[in-house]
């Protein structure tokens, strides 16, 4: 079910900036606005405020804290849209690696929190589209190499040219209900099982 307004989590420990980013999101119409200033269990505040966006505001992060924060955009897949003073370019590659949806450098100003937040949304929106295709793409690829190694197995064990050992998984399948895939994973497993030796 759709939420009338997005829940946004504010991350920040200077608590004016904070007030400034809350401010620039109520101006721009976000009223489910939640801040949290201290980042110590912060995976566990997130669990609970369920927020559909997280912006994250750090003043001058050191490497660890940059990496904390990079680790928990791996881990909570939503978009993330974090503002640092300044920057390097290896922390603004590992916060592309890492997922983060914007990435601000040097520009936390109230009128830009709403464009950037908007950004951030949908820039997550179309990478989790890509990785979820891609996720399918592997998914069928796997699939399609099992099918070829059961196939293989029936040809050698019971001397069935390609088309009739296809032809059997397929039949298999559909008399069990089942994806020809999980099929041709059973007798890869049992294949493996029955094969002398233990290097199955």
């Amino acid at each position: 079910m759709p939420r009338a307004s997005l829940a946004i989590l504010v991350i920040d420990e200077n608590r004016i900036r904070a007030s400034i980013i809350e401010a620039g999101l109520r101006e721009a119409g976000h009223d489910n606005v939640a801040l949290v200033h201290d980042v110590t269990g912060i995976a566990r505040r997130i669990a609970e405020i369920n927020p559909d966006v997280i912006v994250i505001d750090l003043e001058n992060p050191n490497r660890d804290m940059l990496e904390n924060m990079f680790q928990l955009s791996r881990a909570v897949k939503r978009p993330i849209a974090m503002f640092v003073d300044r920057s390097d370019q290896a922390s603004i590659e590992a916060a592309v690696e890492a997922g983060v949806s914007a990435y601000v450098v040097d520009g936390l100003k109230q009128e830009r929190v709403k464009p950037i937040l908007d950004m951030a949304i949908s820039r997550f929106n179309a990478f989790a589209r890509l990785a979820r295709e891609l996720e399918e793409a592997r998914s069928e690829l796997a699939d399609r190499k099992l099918v070829e190694r059961a196939k293989g197995i029936l040809m050698k064990s019971r001397g069935m040219t390609e088309e009739a050992a296809y032809a059997l998984l397929r039949k298999t399948a559909m008399n069990q209900n089942r994806k020809i895939a999980e099929i041709a994973q059973s007798l890869v497993t049992a294949a493996g099982l029955l094969e002398p030796g233990d290097d199955a």
